[in-house]
């Protein structure tokens, strides 16, 4: 992959998980929702199993899902890590127009 890739997948995946937790922070009215809710995503995204294998066969599903978060790539991670900064900044962005005086719904 290269640099290029990385870039634009990463400025992606910020733009992605910004707009969706601005969204729900507007709507929902509380401000770190996404940022709570994005390691269930993460998961979402790397496992292969279904969900609800970790409800039937929990120590299996679990065990490979920490095999597969040990085995991810550094590009992965740099991208799920710009995903995750999207999240903080949507907040900091959210709690910063309340403060101001922007009454989003």
């Amino acid at each position: 992959m290269g640099v290029l890739f990385i870039f634009v997948e990463s400025v992606l995946f910020f733009v992605l998980f910004f707009g969706i937790a601005f969204i729900l922070n507007m709507l929902l009215r509380a401000t770190w929702i996404m940022s709570i809710v994005f390691p269930i995503v993460v998961v979402l995204i790397v496992d292969e199993v279904s969900i609800m294998s970790y409800f039937t066969s929990p120590g299996s599903s679990f065990a490979m899902l920490g095999e597969q978060l040990v085995n991810l790539k550094v590009f992965d991670m740099i991208i799920l890590t710009a995903g995750f900064i999207g999240t903080i900044v949507s907040g900091i962005v959210i709690k910063l127009l309340r403060k101001n005086g922007y009454q989003m719904f």
